[in-house]
């Protein structure tokens, strides 16, 4: 019997997201649409079932702007689905004014990186019972513009339409996942995704003619979906870890990355903002050993 796998992806009821959990539906995979907004999540998951009325997909409700939803999201999961083995950090938003998360962070810091990195630790217990476990990061070649500063993680003097808050989000996104890879036990690996300048929900509160001069140089969601998919899933992926590339056209990359010095205190100030404890891959591959003999 073919082993189904369980993918979770977050921000999956539009765009990119969307696309990716579709391509893993049809692909007859187990697929977990983690959305704010449950009508969305709920229409998303029917546009699926459509093509398919056999797919596997399940709807649950994840705000990453609130740290009490992350930690309630995780609980359900580990409750409902025993083994998940993908994780695609998504989900990302670009206000153009600034906003706060529940726990007061700027609102791109802590929903596009730190309300991740937090979902991404809580769940690692069911990530490492997978046979081989992914975690897929969502990143830009916005990060270019990014620093990471830690007098903004709360709010900026100078919001700047939110591009320098976009900016350090992604360069964050790209340093987690390069910080995992190194940290994660062997059967779990950590990569980072471009999609492309894909057109998509992500440019919904830009102005209009902004986003009418914008739209002739962006492209559609479904390569960068389907490409995505294949991180999470396809055989092409086995044992890559610690890369970060594109789905379509060049990747510059931030210099900033190879600063593994930045990286860690980047890590362990975010480990210490969320209250996680740094990752621990012996203690996990013990506790998912000690799970898998308890049921054979």
């Amino acid at each position: 019997m073919t082993y189904k796998k369980t993918i979770l992806i977050t921000g999956s009821n539009a765009g990119i997201g969307f696309i990716t959990a579709k391509h893993a539906a049809l692909a007859k995979q187990r697929v977990i649409l983690a959305c704010r907004s449950m009508p969305k999540a709920e229409k998303a998951k029917q546009e699926i079932l459509q093509l398919d009325p056999n797919a596997d997909v399940w709807i649950r409700p994840l705000d990453l702007g609130s740290f009490d939803s992350i930690r309630k999201f995780a609980e359900t999961i580990e409750r409902d689905f025993p083994v998940v083995d993908a994780l695609v950090n998504n989900a990302g938003i670009y206000p153009m004014s600034e906003e706060y998360t529940a726990e007061g962070f700027e609102m791109q810091f802590g929903v596009n990186y730190l309300g991740h990195f937090l979902l991404s630790h809580l769940l690692l217990p069911v990530l490492s019972k997978a046979p081989a476990a992914r975690i897929v990061h969502v990143s830009s070649v916005g990060h270019m513009m990014g620093n990471i500063k830690p007098n903004t993680f709360r709010g900026r003097k100078f919001y700047l339409w939110g591009m320098p808050a976009y900016g350090q989000s992604k360069l964050a996104n790209v340093m987690l996942s390069n910080e995992l890879s190194r940290r994660l036990p062997v059967n779990m690996t950590s990569n980072a995704v471009h999609p492309g300048y894909v057109d998509s929900d992500f440019f919904r509160n830009i102005p209009g003619f902004i986003y009418k001069a914008l739209r002739k140089f962006l492209v559609s969601a479904e390569f960068s979906g389907k490409h995505i998919q294949e991180m999470a899933v396809a055989d092409g992926w086995n044992n890559r870890t610690g890369e970060f590339i594109s789905s379509q056209g060049p990747l510059p990359k931030s210099r900033k990355l190879n600063d593994l010095k930045l990286s860690n205190w980047l890590y362990e100030e975010s480990c210490r903002l969320t209250g996680v404890e740094p990752v621990d891959a012996e203690k996990l591959t013990r506790s998912a050993n000690l799970e898998a003999s308890t049921l054979s």
